[in-house]
């Protein structure tokens, strides 16, 4: 039975020179940061560079990472950094689905015409959200990260999370027309 090895492990393995222990890194992240970069800037090459700039970076500052410390937060932080960086420069891309999703979510089943509509009524809730709010929205909702690490990965506090949450589902709530009895989001679900 082969060792499976921590993302930490991993990451101080990489530091004292082993390749391999990158590519598994790579392997593990590539998966799951992808579609959140694509679905932040909505172009699929841009978030193909944006994913290859965030091993770089990953490569670049492994030295810095501190034994101890969760790789994941660290890596998602680089991500989002690198994101944020793309938008300072003026550079605005809508969070939109492009055809090619509409006929991915319209080819799969039951009832592709409502499984449309709800993603382009999540994609309105989503878009209508403060960048704040949608980072930690997406990093909790759609990546699985705690408050804890997500926290960790943006330099805020754990309280400063939550409440970018609570506000953030509650707009959503708000834009999609639910009352809050009925529609009330569980945000302790992933701790």
């Amino acid at each position: 039975m082969a060792l499976v090895l921590t993302d930490e492990e991993l990451m101080l393995a990489y530091r004292a020179g082993d390749r391999e222990a990158f590519r598994e890194l790579f392997r593990r992240y590539a998966p799951r940061l992808e579609p959140m970069l694509r679905k932040r800037v909505s172009d699929p090459e841009l978030a193909r560079d944006l994913l290859q700039q965030t091993f770089l970076q990953l490569h670049r500052a492994r030295y810095d990472f501190r034994q101890g410390a969760r790789l994941r937060p660290w890596l998602f932080a680089i991500a989002l950094n690198l994101v944020r960086e793309q938008l300072r420069k003026g550079r605005r891309w809508p969070m939109r689905l492009t055809d090619q999703d509409d006929r991915a979510l319209a080819a799969s089943e039951p009832g592709p015409d409502a499984r449309v509509a709800a993603a382009r009524d999540i994609e309105r809730a989503l878009a209508a959200l403060s960048a704040d709010q949608y980072d930690v929205i997406t990093l909790h909702w759609a990546q699985g990260l705690s408050f804890a690490e997500i926290a960790e990965a943006l330099g805020a506090s754990e309280v400063t999370v939550r409440v970018r949450a609570h506000r953030g589902y509650a707009r959503m709530r708000q834009v999609l027309g639910y009352g809050n009895a009925e529609a009330e989001v569980d945000i302790s679900r992933k701790r």
